[in-house]
């Protein structure tokens, strides 16, 4: 095996997973979290009406998060495409932040 190839294989560290992947800002997240809890508690006087506002909250966070994935990729995408001068050390770096993105879609 080449080195490159060692470090590549290498495991994905906490610092890999987080790079740059981002989905959600904490203020998103906590606007989320907040219009949850008015759904929930809404949910004993208008229970139908705290369906469909959670159906819509659900469908707004799955909308965000596809679209976070996505810019996500892209950037990885344009970190090694760049004009044709990419070194072997920067399509390194960038295969493992393929790898730590990819973590994440699995795990979400």
């Amino acid at each position: 095996m080449s080195p490159d190839t060692t470090t590549v294989d290498a495991p994905v560290t906490n610092a890999d997973a987080d790079e740059g992947i981002a989905i959600y800002s904490e203020e998103q997240l906590n606007d989320l979290r907040a219009r949850w809890n008015d759904i929930q508690a809404g949910f004993v006087d208008e229970p139908r009406g705290a369906l469909e506002r959670a159906n819509a909250l659900v469908d707004e966070a799955i909308t965000k998060l596809a679209d976070g994935f996505a810019r996500t990729r892209e950037n990885l995408d344009h970190q090694w495409r760049r004009d044709g001068t990419v070194s072997t050390e920067d399509m390194r770096q960038a295969l493992r932040r393929y790898r730590s993105f990819f973590t994440r879609v699995l795990n979400t």
